[in-house]
Formats: C-alpha cells, structure tokens, sequence
C-alpha cells in the first residue's frame, strides 16, 4: 500500500444469529458482495419461494460471494429480509432509500448491516434514528454515495464547474461521516460510486488520503457483461494495487453468479484471493473440433465451486489441447468426432465426444 493512502480501520458484520461473522477491512481479505435482482415482498409468507432464494444464496456462496444486498422498498420486503437472514448463515445487507423507517424494521431481525444513502433518506433526526438503532443492535452500516444524489450545494459547484464530481462525492461522504462520528458510531463502511471509471477511482483515492474508513468500492450502473467488466476491472486493479477497497461489487446488467465470479477473477489476478479452481480455454476457431463454449457453460458454475486448488483446461483442438494447456491438473480437447481427456499434457484416454461429460466427471473426481 502506499503510504499516501491510510490502512482502514476494522469492521465487523453479521454474527447473529446463524449468521456468519465477516471482518471488512484491517487486515482482513477483500470480500466479495453482489445484489438481488429480483423483488422478495411476498417471501415472509411463501416458504416455496424463500427455500429458492436459499438454494441460490447457497450457490452465490459457493462461487465465492461473501455478501449479498437486497433491495428493501416497502414493509414487506422488510419483513422477508428478516425471514430469510433467519434461515442463511450469509451476512445480508438492507438497501435503504427515502423511508427510514424500514432501515429500523429490518433491525427487528439479524440483517448484518444497513445501506443507506443520506442524499435521499432525509433530514439529520432521521439518519440518527438509523445510526442509534444499528449501534443498539450491533448492526454495521454503509454510507453509499452517488453522483445522482448529491447535495444541491455540490450539485451546483459542479455544474458551475468549481469542483468536480469526484470531489463531491468525496466531500459528500465526509459530511456523512462527520455524522457518525459525532454519534460515536464508528462501525460503517463508505462507498462513492459513478459510473465513471476514472471518477470512480479519484472519489476514492481523495477519500483514503484523509480517513480510515474502510471503502465498499464499485463503478455503479457499468452496463452490460462486456462493458461491466472492463470497467471494473480497470477501476478496482488501480484501487487495489493501492491498497483501496476493502470490498468490492460488480455491477453488471447480467446475473448475480456473474457479478460474483467477475469479482472472484478480479481479485485472483490481482494476487488478493488465493485458491480454488483456475478455468483456461480457448476462444475456439476454424478447427472446430470440440464445442468449447457449450462444455464451459454447462461446467463453469460446478467447477468454480468446487473446493479444489486445480487448474482445468478446456481447449477447442489438439493444437491448443495438451499443448497449452500441458500445465493443467485436468483438460479436455477436441480431435475430430473424438475427444481427448489429458492430466499434466499427458493423454490419458481418447473418446467419443458424446460421452465427454460422464468421462470428464468421473475424472475430476479423481483430483
């Protein structure tokens, strides 16, 4: 870390209940948060529907995520939220805008912590209703600020051109800040996002000159897969490298698993989380000998949550099979109508592609 930007401070989240404790900041490794896409208002009183939302809370966890937000617009989505933290060891996180009041029905239960955003949630006497509830309950917060609710005094700095919008963003967290500490409240954690790459990564670096606090860092409305993920990824390798962000959110316009493994394979790359299975394959191209992007969709999310330090190699043919991939601890690659299975670049069987699957299986068991 440079020694321009300050080590953030430790805190913690969850830890009642069934829910596990997770440490954000210090010393502690860079979670990996996502966010429901999907409404769950009528999840307290439909048990269907909550053993869904558990089953795939369960495969979030599995693929790496150690957070997962939701979205509380009304009472009953509150009232579910507590129904389903009572039933996953996952931390949960309430997203609250406008009504202050559901931040405080959701402490009625073990959420792991409060999102807030104070451009939006109202005046002082509000957000130190949440503040005193949280710290009565033990429950963490994060500020979350954006360049769409700004306070009109920044607002207008910035469209006159005397300030610019990472600098508000920061400014608008200090405020926030100011609050929680005059309350004596010191468990919460930060985020200023844009949907700008390099506002992002400005907001963030002003901020973590002046102040311990750890940052939940994000470029917020990224866009589609593609353009999600490179923007990401170019905003949190420079956060990272300098010792910013002590968890992160891929927002993509695509899944929840996809958000997770995007931010999984952002902080491997990075040298921040060690372990757990490497996929390589390759784009496929005129040798066509294998179906490479039908066998990595159908494996991908198997394979990532296994609890194995392997690399799988899935090449296309045998041009880019054992070859490329000879460092692999299992591959698979085309030749012709058949397919050879292959540990270390060493061929082990040759098959019909048809019985690709079961053979794969039985091998990777082997591991």
């Amino acid at each position: 870390m440079s020694d321009i930007y300050l080590k953030p401070r430790l805190v913690k989240i969850g830890g009642n209940g069934i829910t596990k404790s997770l440490s954000i900041g210090g010393n502690s490794p860079v979670s990996i948060q996502t966010m429901w896409k999907e409404s769950i208002e009528s999840i307290y009183k439909d048990d269907e529907s909550l053993h869904e939302i558990l089953k795939k809370i369960n495969t979030l966890q599995s693929l790496g995520c150690d957070v997962v937000r939701f979205a509380v617009p009304d009472t009953e989505s509150a009232k579910s939220l507590v129904k389903i933290a009572e039933n996953t060891s996952m931390p949960l996180v309430a997203d609250i805008h406008f009504d202050y009041k559901l931040a405080l029905e959701c402490l009625k239960g073990n959420v792991a912590a409060i999102r807030i955003n104070p451009g939006n949630i109202g005046n002082r006497e509000r957000v130190e209703a949440v503040v005193n509830g949280c710290k009565e309950k033990g429950t963490a917060i994060r500020i979350g600020v954006n360049t769409g609710s700004l306070p009109k005094d920044l607002a207008d700095k910035v469209e006159k051109g005397l300030i610019s919008r990472s600098e508000a963003l920061a400014e608008t967290a200090v405020r926030e800040c100011q609050v929680f500490e005059e309350l004596k409240f010191d468990q919460y954690v930060v985020s200023m996002k844009a949907s700008s790459v390099e506002e992002t990564i400005l907001s963030n670096e002003t901020f973590a000159k002046k102040y311990d606090i750890p940052l939940h860092i994000g470029v917020t409305e990224a866009g589609p897969l593609i353009t999600g993920v490179v923007k990401s990824t170019l905003a949190f390798s420079k956060l990272l490298s300098e010792g910013i962000g002590s968890t992160i959110r891929v927002s993509l316009s695509s899944s929840p698993e996809n958000e997770v493994i995007t931010g999984r394979e952002i902080l491997h790359e990075c040298g921040l989380r060690k372990g757990g299975v490497t996929i390589i394959s390759c784009p496929r191209c005129g040798r066509l000998g294998f179906d490479v992007h039908s066998f990595v969709d159908r494996w991908q999310n198997r394979l990532l949550a296994l609890d194995k330090n392997v690399t799988i190699a899935v090449m296309g043919c045998i041009v880019n099979g054992p070859g490329e991939g000879k460092h692999a601890d299992l591959g698979i690659a085309g030749a012709g109508d058949k397919a050879i299975i292959f540990k270390k670049g060493k061929i082990i069987q040759t098959i019909d592609a048809k019985d690709a699957d079961n053979i794969f299986e039985e091998e990777l068991k082997s591991l």
